[in-house]
Formats: structure tokens, C-alpha cells, sequence
């Protein structure tokens, strides 16, 4: 009777699970948000946007908000009075200016800002966890979304998109190529098909970063179709979405900069290629011969067809779309640490970046076994575990991919632990049949490597990982930027990664941050700071007629300059070789910055 008891709770569980399983990803996203809000309320509290890109953001919401034109993206406090030209579109700039708008008249302008940086981050994570579940219901079991939902919680690199204070534009990108595959599954042809052509289109709107991925679930509905001649609708709907909403999309946030042809943002030349490859598409589909053999024909002609303009009319987007050059490469962009691949790392932070993707890569080869008896259910299954086995290889190349990774093989992982756990409950010995449900539930949803870093913490940090670490989170906070605040207003020269910070926190200005299309400013600015000659140092401060030179002692970036130029200029400040045309100026003993003023 007890047993029969416990069987009807499970089985009243399992129902309620799957017939009110909206409430239940809401519930876990309020939960979520609750989690977050708490772990970063010293961030919040503190205005710590810790990433450039997250300093950037909020400076370009408030020049939106004073009356700067939507069209306009320019950072004029960066290289003034020319401003920095940056690629971004306004997308993820609303849901930030409308919370501030919101906010304003109860909290004041400075807190928010902070509630709206604290809260705009998590806003797309519901539409996230909604296309998780989405997609886990469709493919692995209708109960099974809420080990998905829960799977997240060990995806580090992916959750970090999403907690407050991260107002930059990944978790925006991540949420909408969730709503792709999601699209990839989904039974329904045609609005399988709209939903990764409205996502697609949406995402390039936001920027090019996961432009690989969009591509794979763009060929995803080709392949349907060539092995489907009733998958057309599908392919019809997703050419008619791609090409109307990315023609939308650059009406309504194209930039002034980006109605030129340039490879980095959606610009002319990916409106044109979306809008010639929807339109072979949908003619595709309202042909759809018989014949598998000519899809195939017709579908190798069209991609050779859309190979063939895009070279001919953008040669110059063929090779690497930020287009650095090579000095800027050699200066600056080769140091950038997510663009290293994730073994460069060490084992402990490559550990904790894998372990979801390879349990989730795992985990869709067990769905794509389990499905092949159903061709389109196998189908959907392959197009949905492509862009995750396509994400965790290129972390062979670039950490970045880490969030798209994790993110594109929580399912795999959720089918993991659905799909082994009742087989590891079978097992005779009792104590194994106690342990390995255990171990299949922990490993699945990736949580190996948190256990492990409990019992066997990382090795203390040497005293000088312990000072650059000390120094970087010093050279970000409130307190050690309010001295820097109270000098005269002017234009401050400094380390490239510290001046969207210092423009976000002070009235001062600076000279740029690390954004690709500004490759002469981010060369002045390293070899000012490497080269050994003062005197060219101080041509290239005076070319921008800063008012201050500031550096932060054993940051990040020192470590660079000291390595690679031992005798550069950065070296010579440090071991207090002032030249006469710096006067020091006075700061708090305790301030992590050194601050002089420059002789004009």
C-alpha cells in the first residue's frame, strides 16, 4: 500500500509537471533571479560592471537618454571629438533605457541605473529557460524540462550572461539561439520553421558572434526539406522570416556606420545575402520537385548561388570580419584571453568549462541513437545537437564559444540524466543500485567538477597572482575611482581595457576601449605605453591632447607591458622614471592608480 502510495505521488508529480509547465519555468526563473540578485548584491549595490563591454553599454544607454540619435552609435566621450565607432546596434540598449526611464521617478538616476542593471540582465533568460523546456519536451520526454532548467545552474559560463549587472549583449544572443533550436524541434513545420527565421534575424540585429550557429539551423531547414518534400512549408516559412525580419531589423537598428558595407554587423552586406538566400529558398520550397535528387540539385545550386555574390560583391569579407590590422592583431587582440583556445587555460578552469558540453555532447549522441527509428524525429534531434557539437570543438580555438557550448548541450545533458538514471535504479547490488543513480544525476547535470573543487580546493595563489588579481578588482570599483573623479575635467590617457570604466564612473574623458574598429587608437595607445623613447610617448599623448596619463600598477595589462617591453614607457613610470612633462598628481595612499597630470 505504501508503495502503491508513493507510485500515485510520482505519477501525480509527473502530471502536474507536464500539464502546468509554464508555471513551473517561471517559478524556476523567479527562483533564479532571486539567486542571483542575492549572490551580486555587493555588485549591484556597487554599480560593478566588472567587463568593458558592460561599462560601454551603460555609457552608450545614457548618451541614447540625453539625445543622441538612435542611428548614431559613436562613443563621443572616447577619442573626442571624434568619438569611437562602435559596431553595436541599439537591440539590447531598450529593455536597459526603458528600466532606467521606469525607474527614474522612484529611485533617482544613479540607482536606476543600477536597478536597471540589475535587472535587465535577466529578463531574457526566461525566454531561455522557456526554450530549454521547449525544447527538452519535444525531445526527450515531455516531464523531463525541469532537469534542463536545473542544469543551467552548473553551466557557469552561461549563467554568468545572464546575472545582474552583465548588461552587455551575450545573454540576449544566447536566449534567442536557444529559441533557434527550439525551433529545430519543434514538430510543427511552419512555425518551426518562422521561429529560426524570427530568432535568426533577431540575433544578427544583436551581432554576428553566433553567426556560425544561425547558419547551421538555416542549413538544418535545407537538409529537412531535401529529405522531405513535405518539410517545405518549413523551409518556406523560414526564408520568408529570415529575409523580412533581417530586412526589418537593419531599418530599425542598422547604425549610420553600419549602412556601410562592412563584414562585422549586420550591414548591407548580410541584408543582401539574407535577402537573395530567402528568396532562393522560398523559391525552392514552391518548386519542391519529387525527386529527392533534384532538392539536392537545387538546393547545391542555390548555396553556390549565394557562395558566389557574397564573393564577388563583398571580397572583402572573405577573411576575418573585424579586419584588424596586423600591428593592432600583434598589440592587442592576440592577448585577449577568451579568443586563446580553452587549453591554454589550465586543466581547472578547462575542466569547468567542458564538463557540461561533453555530458551534453554525450547526451545527444544517446537522443539521436534513440530516435533513429523515427526519421523525423531523428531529424529534428540531429539539426538540434549539430550547433552543440559544432560549439564545444571550436573550443579548440576560442574559449569564447564557452557560453554557446554549455548552453546548446544543457538538453543532452538533461537527457543524460533522464535516460540513465532509471536504468541505473535496475542495477542488482544494492549499494550500487543506491550510488550510480547518484553519480548519473551529478554527472549528467554537470556538476562533477563544482563537487570536486570542494573537496580539493585550487592551490593557493602565489603572492603575485594575489597582487594582479587585488589590483584588478581595485582599478574597477566606486571608491578607488572617486579621487580620479574629483580632478578638473579633462581627457585621460590610459590602459585600453580601463577607459570605458573610466568614462562610465567619472565626467572624465578618454581615448578608447577595446573595439576592433578603432585599430589606430588602440595602437597609439599600446605603443605609448611599450615604446622606450619618452618623447614618442608623449607625441602620441599629445596627438590626443590628454589632460591626464593614469595607470594601474600590477594589473593585467602590466604584466603584458613588463614582458614585452622591458624598457618600454609603462616600465620606466613604474620604476619612477618621471619625465618633466609629468606632474605627479596627489592620491589617496591606499588608490591602486597612479595619476599624473600632462604638460601641454
Amino acid at each position: 500500500m505504501a508503495q502503491g502510495n508513493i507510485d500515485q505521488r510520482i505519477s501525480d508529480l509527473g502530471e502536474f509537471v507536464d500539464r502546468r509547465w509554464r508555471w513551473v519555468v517561471i517559478a524556476m526563473w523567479l527562483i533564479y533571479c532571486a539567486w542571483f540578485v542575492y549572490s551580486k548584491w555587493a555588485a549591484i549595490n556597487t554599480f560593478a560592471l566588472i567587463d568593458t563591454d558592460d561599462n560601454m553599454r551603460m555609457s552608450q544607454v545614457r548618451a541614447l537618454l540625453a539625445g543622441q540619435d538612435w542611428f548614431d552609435l559613436r562613443q563621443y566621450r572616447l577619442n573626442a571629438p571624434v568619438g569611437a565607432n562602435i559596431h553595436w546596434s541599439r537591440f539590447v540598449d531598450l529593455p536597459l533605457a526603458g528600466l532606467v526611464l521606469a525607474a527614474r521617478p522612484f529611485l533617482g538616476g544613479a540607482h536606476a541605473e543600477m536597478f536597471a542593471a540589475a535587472v535587465a540582465p535577466m529578463l531574457p533568460m526566461l525566454l531561455l529557460l522557456w526554450t530549454l523546456a521547449l525544447t527538452a519536451r519535444r525531445l526527450i520526454e515531455r516531464r523531463a524540462y525541469p532537469l534542463a532548467l536545473i542544469t543551467l545552474f552548473f553551466a557557469g559560463s552561461t549563467a554568468a550572461m545572464f546575472m545582474p549587472m552583465r548588461i552587455d549583449h551575450h545573454g540576449w544572443q544566447l536566449a534567442l539561439l536557444s529559441l533557434a533550436i527550439s525551433g529545430l524541434s519543434d514538430p510543427r513545420r511552419a512555425r518551426g520553421g518562422a521561429t529560426v527565421g524570427i530568432a535568426t534575424a533577431l540575433s544578427l540585429a544583436i551581432g554576428l558572434e553566433l553567426l556560425i550557429y544561425l547558419a547551421i539551423a538555416g542549413c538544418a531547414q535545407v537538409l529537412f526539406w531535401i529529405d522531405d518534400r513535405d518539410q517545405r512549408r518549413r523551409l518556406a516559412a523560414y526564408a520568408a522570416t529570415l529575409s523580412g525580419g533581417t530586412a526589418l531589423s537593419f531599418l530599425i537598428f542598422a547604425s549610420y556606420a553600419n549602412r556601410a558595407p562592412v563584414c562585422d554587423a549586420l550591414s548591407p552586406v548580410w541584408l543582401s545575402d539574407a535577402l537573395l538566400g530567402g528568396a532562393l529558398l522560398f523559391a525552392m520550397a514552391m518548386l519542391s520537385p519529387g525527386d529527392w535528387k533534384r532538392r539536392l540539385a537545387l538546393a547545391a545550386a542555390g548555396g553556390v548561388a549565394i557562395a558566389a555574390f557574397h564573393a564577388v560583391m563583398w571580397p572583402h569579407c572573405l577573411t576575418r570580419l573585424e579586419g584588424v590590422s596586423p600591428e593592432v592583431e600583434q598589440l592587442w587582440l592576440s592577448h585577449v584571453r577568451e579568443a586563446r583556445p580553452v587549453y591554454t587555460h589550465g586543466w581547472r578552469t578547462a575542466a569547468f568549462i567542458l564538463t557540461v558540453p561533453i555530458t551534453g555532447s554525450l547526451g545527444w549522441l544517446l537522443l539521436v541513437w534513440l530516435a533513429r527509428g523515427d526519421r523525423d524525429r531523428l531529424r529534428r534531434t540531429l539539426a538540434a545537437a549539430l550547433p552543440a557539437f559544432v560549439a564545444t570543438a571550436l573550443l579548440l580555438w576560442q574559449t569564447r564559444t564557452g557560453p554557446a557550448a554549455q548552453m546548446t548541450s544543457i538538453v543532452g545533458a538533461a537527457g543524460v540524466v533522464w535516460l540513465l538514471t532509471p536504468w541505473a535504479l535496475t542495477l542488482q547490488m544494492p549499494v550500487i543500485r543506491v550510488i550510480a543513480p547518484a553519480v548519473v544525476i551529478v554527472a549528467g547535470l554537470g556538476g562533477t567538477m563544482a563537487i570536486f573543487d570542494q573537496f580539493y580546493p585550487a592551490k593557493p595563489p602565489s603572492a603575485r597572482e594575489r597582487a594582479i588579481s587585488k589590483a584588478n578588482r581595485l582599478c574597477n570599483t566606486l571608491p578607488s575611482y572617486r579621487p580620479i573623479a574629483r580632478q578638473p575635467k579633462g581627457t585621460i590617457f590610459t590602459f585600453v581595457d580601463f577607459g570605458p570604466r573610466t568614462i562610465t564612473v567619472t565626467h572624465h574623458n578618454s581615448i578608447i576601449g577595446p573595439y576592433h574598429r578603432n585599430g589606430e587608437q588602440i595602437a597609439d595607445v599600446m605603443n605609448a605605453f611599450r615604446t622606450p623613447d619618452p618623447d614618442r610617448a608623449r607625441a602620441l599623448i599629445a596627438k590626443y591632447r590628454a589632460d591626464y596619463l593614469m595607470t594601474c600598477p600590477m594589473s593585467s595589462t602590466t604584466t603584458i607591458f613588463a614582458a614585452e617591453a622591458p624598457k618600454g614607457f609603462y616600465v620606466q613610470l613604474s620604476k619612477g622614471q618621471v619625465p618633466t612633462w609629468l606632474t605627479p598628481v596627489p592620491l589617496p595612499k591606499d588608490s591602486p592608480f597612479k595619476l599624473w597630470k600632462v604638460a601641454r
